[in-house]
């Protein structure tokens, strides 16, 4: 696959983060397509969630589950703007215009419309409410719980990636974005995928493209092939194996020996970014005694941080890794 970036949609390329996006990728995790194995921990306590209380999917599911090699773009419009709220999100869903829902439809479904689709096609307006509707649902069982974690994982993907730029420009970006993403000679190639469509040239939206980190999606990168609004390029956000771990296993018997128990599962839960807030709730100690852990942590070399938006982001530095 193969996009046409010159300087000028180069220059129009920006970050996003999209709720949406996490909402609708793990759906897709949990019907067993692009499931990406570090994780597990989330989809066990999904499924068992779904067990617990079903979600009412019915206009939404058959778009995503079809036995076709995609779905429906719409159901994930970029954002015009940096991201984050999932609000904004899916307004942005229910102002696909009418001829795109057919189009895309037809596009997938290759002229040959389920009930579900066929239903959508012949009255979008509704359809797009109801599948707002459902997805907002979805978001508020699955997927908000977890977002602060999230949010940080995304927040420090994108100023890891904004150094990259600034110390190598676009060349070194893309380089080390995803191991099959490259960009040379004004093109953005994609050198191997989910299902292999190495000879396709993306239909490019308006303007340059929007890189969103995801955390429950693909490993692969997926870049829309059409799409009425800028277009997407979604690839595994940097963080996503240690997401899960933070609070869930006991840090290494010497980490405890040396700083004590609860610098130690600091320590081990800042495998993923953490902001002081997220870590006192995660173990369940005071926002002051954190901070003061965390001193410790960043004088001794083991934790550093770095500011994202309002917020300030802790990490394991390769010091503290190795102790653990």
């Amino acid at each position: 696959m193969t996009v046409e970036l010159g300087v000028a949609e180069l220059a129009a390329t920006r970050f996003a983060i999209s709720p949406l996006s996490e909402t609708v990728a793990s759906l897709l995790q949990i019907s067993g397509l692009d499931q990406n194995m570090v994780n597990l921990p989330w989809l066990r306590w999904a499924q068992e969630e779904l067990e617990r209380e079903p979600l009412d999917l019915s206009t939404t599911w058959p778009l995503l589950v079809n036995g076709k090699p995609s779905w429906p773009e719409f159901l994930v419009p970029a954002p015009r703007d940096a991201g984050g709220s999932i609000e904004r999100d899916l307004a942005a869903l229910r102002r696909t215009p009418e001829s795109r829902v057919r189009a895309s439809l037809q596009r997938v479904f290759e002229g040959k419309l389920p009930r579900a689709a066929a239903a959508l096609a012949e009255n979008p307006a509704s359809g797009l409410r109801a599948i707002a509707g459902e997805l907002r649902a979805t978001h508020d069982r699955l997927i908000a719980p977890h977002w602060p974690r999230i949010r940080a994982v995304l927040d420090a993907d994108i100023a890891h990636r904004a150094r990259q730029l600034a110390a190598g420009g676009a060349e070194k970006l893309f380089a080390d974005l995803h191991p099959h993403l490259r960009w040379r000679a004004d093109r953005l190639s994609l050198t191997r995928e989910r299902r292999e469509r190495t000879n396709l040239v993306v239909t490019r939206g308006p303007g340059g493209l929007v890189l969103m980190p995801v955390v429950l999606g693909s490993p692969y990168v997926l870049i829309k092939a059409n799409t009425s609004t800028q277009t997407t390029v979604r690839y595994p956000a940097r963080g996503i194996g240690t997401l899960w771990t933070a609070g869930t296993r006991a840090a290494a018997p010497n980490a405890v020996r040396l700083l004590g128990r609860v610098r130690a599962e600091l320590l081990q839960a800042l495998s993923s970014p953490a902001t002081t807030t997220d870590l006192a709730r995660a173990l369940d100690v005071t926002p002051s005694a954190v901070s003061q852990h965390l001193k410790v942590l960043r004088d001794s070399g083991l934790v550093a941080r770095e500011r994202s938006g309002r917020s300030v982001l802790y990490l394991t530095t390769p010091l503290g890794e190795s102790l653990l």
